[in-house]
């Protein structure tokens, strides 16, 4: 799968770190402080990775059309949705400062696959729709920021994945060509902008896919566990 490769680009939650408990409890508390019932574990796995403003836009919009929240015309709902909107997306960055990394676990051969890679000399980037502040205090908090020459996070670019311009601004800056960069990751979003960008891909079979089986998704390989990548 190295052969090639000049440099290795990874994404963040779903492919390094299991963090769908840490956007579960920041949204739960969320809905809570804007009047709204929680929401339950699959509905966040199938909004995560595209960014905190649309991961909150989207569970807003889910908890908005419940027949029970429109039958009660809870406060909420008397304002009008881009208030709503933007205090909740306000509320969610606040939790989720306190939250980061609480409720969430490196996912197993992360640390052994990045310590091999690591081994090869090649340099490596963290490349994540996680707002950067967000995604550098996570890798720090799970020991993992000292792998990576590069961090970049959903707020780092004008656009995010699966978007091709991510992954070209951090070939930039790992200085290799996207056809000599491999792209890791877990979705639909990685794929895509690996495929749109020209870099190889390879996707983890677990992590976070919108609900969609990730066979599905552009790659060039699927594995189980980032150490395959040195298979």
């Amino acid at each position: 799968m190295l052969a090639g490769i000049k440099a290795v680009i990874v994404d963040l939650d779903g492919t390094m770190v299991d963090t769908l408990g840490d956007f579960v409890v920041a949204l739960n508390h969320t809905l809570e402080d804007i009047g709204l019932p929680p929401v339950d574990r699959l509905m966040v796995e199938r909004s995560v990775g595209k960014g905190s403003e649309h991961l909150v836009r989207t569970v807003l919009d889910h908890q908005l059309a419940l027949p029970e929240v429109v039958a009660a015309a809870g406060v909420a709902l008397s304002w009008p949705r881009e208030q709503v909107g933007e205090l909740a997306l306000e509320r969610y960055q606040h939790h989720y400062l306190f939250i980061n990394g609480q409720h969430s676990e490196v996912y197993p051969g992360v640390l052994e696959g990045l310590q091999r890679l690591q081994a090869t000399g090649l340099p490596m980037a963290c490349l994540t729709n996680k707002p950067l502040a967000f995604a550098q205090a996570l890798l720090e908090i799970k020991g993992l920021d000292g792998f990576f020459s590069q961090v970049f996070g959903g707020d780092s670019f004008e656009r995010k994945k699966p978007d091709p311009l991510p992954l070209l601004k951090t070939c930039e800056a790992l200085g290799t060509l996207p056809a000599q960069t491999l792209m890791v990751g877990d979705s639909q979003n990685d794929g895509i902008a690996a495929r749109a960008a020209g870099c190889p891909v390879a996707l983890v079979n677990y992590g976070y896919n919108h609900g969609d089986p990730i066979a599905e998704a552009p790659h060039d390989r699927l594995i189980g566990s980032l150490v395959e990548l040195l298979d």
